[in-house]
């Protein structure tokens, strides 16, 4: 059951990328993206009061961290999600997220000075040049004349703004189990994208979305942020984070799937090949970290 609830959410986490695209361009991001935490929130906070008896009380040391956690989790993640995927495929946006993992390790070895193995270091080769195949359609020496699109670009913010949140996550929120983060965090983002909501009246366009706005919104909040979340941290606590950061290989498989059958997007032969070459260097980057806990002695 544990793995079959990772594999569908990695499902669910590929249909955040076509509710996303189906709604983009009906409303304002920042709008759409306080919508979609609103209700998480609501939803996480219910749930946190479930599991842990009540709402835990927050030491003051934390309360930083956390605001920075929604300020890149939540806030910043979202507005450029949403932009994005007004200039771009929903399929192409998911492989160029999905090079996360690859940043994370990049980014650790720099910061908390983690090793890079061979195996970690060939991954990251195959998935950078994945999505150097997807951006470029194929063509990737065009790239050199065109550069990046506006939607790739806005797609790569996606993925700094997760990167920061992951790091600021394993570096100061140890003392905080991961549904209280990201709770509190997903509180915080919604929080901050309130003012800009505020700002320029908002709420007048929220209350005109369509049904088909709302539905979407409702599964990218319950379904890809409350279920996706509850079932992952299941499947680490019941079978360790390595194995079960595999099934994320899946998300821009199920993405690409959708896409195609939902929205129309073409299955190019270079989303193809980006597809195997980035799946594949995640996948090695995540076999490393397996085959050193299993294989490699600790001299200590």
């Amino acid at each position: 059951m544990v793995y079959l609830k990772l594999f569908m959410t990695a499902l669910l986490w590929g249909g955040t990328f076509i509710a996303g695209k189906a709604i983009a361009g009906t409303g304002n991001p920042i709008s759409l993206s306080f919508v979609r935490f609103a209700i998480a929130s609501i939803f996480l906070l219910l749930i946190t009061k479930k599991v842990e008896g009540s709402l835990p009380t927050l030491k003051k040391d934390q309360i930083i961290p956390l605001l920075l956690l929604g300020a890149t989790g939540v806030f910043s993640y979202n507005i450029f999600f949403f932009y994005a995927l007004n200039h771009i495929q929903a399929g192409k946006a998911s492989l160029i997220i999905a090079n996360n993992p690859i940043l994370i390790s990049i980014f650790s070895a720099i910061i908390f000075k983690e090793r890079l193995d061979v195996i970690k270091c060939i991954g990251i080769l195959f998935s950078v040049t994945g999505a150097v195949v997807v951006i470029s359609d194929g063509h990737i020496l065009d790239l050199i004349g065109t550069g990046l699109g506006k939607g790739e670009l806005l797609t790569f913010g996606c993925v700094l703004s997760w990167v920061a949140y992951s790091l600021i996550g394993k570096q100061v929120m140890g003392n905080l189990s991961p549904l209280i983060s990201v709770c509190y965090s997903s509180v915080a983002g919604t929080i901050m994208l309130m003012f800009p909501v505020l700002i320029n009246n908002g709420f007048g366009e929220i209350v005109h979305y369509s049904s088909s706005a709302w539905f979407n919104l409702f599964y990218l909040a319950f379904f890809g942020t409350v279920v996706g979340f509850l079932w992952y941290y299941e499947g680490i606590k019941s079978i360790g984070a390595t194995k079960s950061s595999v099934f994320i290989n899946f998300v821009p498989v199920s993405a690409i799937i959708f896409s195609y059958f939902i929205l129309n997007e073409p299955i190019k032969k270079s989303l193809i090949l980006g597809a195997i070459l980035v799946i594949s260097g995640v996948f090695l980057t995540n076999a490393s970290t397996l085959f050193n806990r299993f294989f490699v002695k600790n001299p200590a």
